[in-house]
C-alpha cells in the first residue's frame, strides 16, 4: 500500500526456515492462443469515477449472494469499513459501516492500512496491516475472522499476526487459491537487501498461517520501480487464458506510483521463482491527458454479466502534492473495464478521465 512509507527500515535477525528466494528474467512471456472472444469482452458499465472519494487501495470482492463487498484504507488509517451493493455502481452511495477500530495502545494501534475482505471456507476474513501504537512504523500482516453468514453482523475475531520469515516490515497481504492450494502473496522488506519492500509468495496451512518456504517473487530492478523508494507492493491476481497474472505497485505512492505485471503458466510451480516472467516495462501509469496521477494498488472484479474483468485501483486527480504523500487524502477510488490482448495478456490502458465511462 504505502510502500515502507517510506521510512527507513530496521535490521532484523532471520526467524524460522531460510527464505528459498529467486530472481527473475525480464523475458517475455511466451504468447499462446486467447480464448474465443478474447479483447471483444461484454459492454459493462458505463461506470462514474471516482466510485469512492478518499478510499485508497481498493479491494472488491463479489459474492456468490450476487453482491459485492468494498472496503479501503480510510485517510485516517484508524478503522475498517465495509460497503455492499448489488452493482458495482452502487457501491458509490452504499451506506458505509466501521468494522473493526484500530487498538488504543499496543499491537494493532496505528497505520492500519491496505484491508481485503475475503471469504473462505464458509467464513470472512480481513486481511490488513498495522503497527503498535508506540511504534507506528513497526507494520505487520494482521488477520480478522467472522463465521457470521453476513459480515456487516458477527463478531469480528483477531486471528492474530501473520508470522513470516523475518520480523520485518510487511504489508500488504492478499490470498488466492490454485489447482487445490491456497496461496498468500505479500510485501516485506528482506534483510540485507537494498530495497523496501519486494514480493513474496507461499502456501497456507489455514487462512492466517503461511506454511513451508516462502519464495521472492519480483524486488525492485528497473528504473520505473525504484522512484523515490524501492517499492513493489499491493500485489493482486487474475487467471485467464491459461495463465496467472500478478499486478503489483512500484515506486513511491506520488505520481510515480505505477503497477507491474507478473506472469506465469497455469500448469507451473507458482513457488519455483523460474516460473514467472516480468514486464520490463510498467502496464499502468499516470496519464496527463486523462489527469489521473499515481494509479495503483490494484484488485479485480467482475462486471454484473458475469464476465467482463474490471480493475479497481486508487489515482488522484492532480500531480503536485505538498508534503508527505501519505498526508494527502485524495486518493479516490476507481474503476474501469480490464481488457484482452489477442495473445491473451491483460489490456490496463490508461486510467480513464473523471466522469462516465465505458
Amino acid at each position: 500500500m504505502h510502500s515502507s512509507d517510506q521510512r527507513p527500515h530496521r535490521r532484523f535477525v532471520l526467524k524460522g526456515a531460510a527464505l528459498a528466494a529467486g530472481t527473475l528474467a525480464a523475458a517475455p512471456a511466451v504468447a499462446r492462443a486467447a480464448t474465443p472472444g478474447a479483447g471483444r469482452a461484454p459492454h459493462a458499465g458505463p461506470f462514474t469515477n471516482p466510485l469512492v472519494r478518499q478510499r485508497a487501495d481498493p479491494h472488491i470482492h463479489r459474492h456468490t449472494d450476487g453482491r459485492y463487498y468494498f472496503t479501503a484504507t480510510s485517510p485516517e488509517y484508524d478503522r475498517i469499513v465495509l460497503r455492499r451493493s448489488r452493482t458495482l455502481r452502487g457501491i458509490a452511495t452504499a451506506e458505509e459501516a466501521v468494522v473493526w477500530r484500530k487498538h488504543t495502545s499496543g499491537d494493532m494501534g496505528a497505520h492500519i492500512w491496505a484491508p481485503e475482505i475475503h471469504h473462505i471456507d464458509g467464513k470472512w476474513y480481513l486481511y490488513f496491516a498495522a503497527a503498535p501504537a508506540d511504534d507506528v512504523w513497526k507494520i505487520r500482516m494482521w488477520v480478522l475472522e467472522n463465521s457470521h453468514r453476513d459480515p456487516f453482523k458477527g463478531t469480528w475475531t483477531e486471528k492474530g499476526r501473520i508470522v513470516t520469515a523475518w520480523d520485518t516490515f510487511s504489508l500488504d497481504a492478499t490470498t488466492f487459491t490454485h489447482r487445490g492450494s491456497r496461496y498468500l502473496a505479500w510485501a516485506q522488506y528482506e534483510p540485507g537487501m537494498d530495497n523496501n519492500t519486494a514480493v513474496f509468495l507461499s502456501r497456507m496451512a489455514n487462512p492466517w498461517t503461511v506454511t513451508g518456504p516462502q519464495v521472492r517473487l519480483t524486488t525492485p530492478e528497473y528504473d520505473w520501480e525504484c522512484v523515490g523508494f524501492k517499492v513493489n507492493e499491493g500485489a493482486s491476481v487474475i487467471k485467464r487464458n491459461g495463465r496467472v497474472f500478478m499486478t503489483y505497485s512500484a515506486s513511491a505512492t506520488d505520481s510515480n506510483y505505477c503497477l507491474g505485471l507478473l506472469t506465469a503458466d497455469a500448469r507451473s510451480d507458482l513457488l519455483d521463482p523460474a516460473s514467472w516472467t516480468k514486464s520490463p516495462k510498467p502496464v499502468f501509469t499516470s496519464n496527463d491527458t486523462t489527469k489521473q496521477y499515481g494509479p495503483g494498488h490494484n484488485s479485480f472484479t467482475v462486471a454484473e454479466d458475469g464476465r467482463t474483468d474490471v480493475l479497481v485501483y486508487h489515482a488522484r486527480q492532480y500531480k503536485e502534492i505538498t508534503g508527505d504523500p501519505l498526508h494527502d487524502p485524495n486518493r479516490h477510488t476507481r474503476i474501469q473495464r480490464l481488457g484482452w490482448k489477442a495473445d491473451g495478456t491483460p489490456d490496463f490502458g490508461v486510467p480513464v478521465a473523471d466522469g462516465r465511462s465505458s
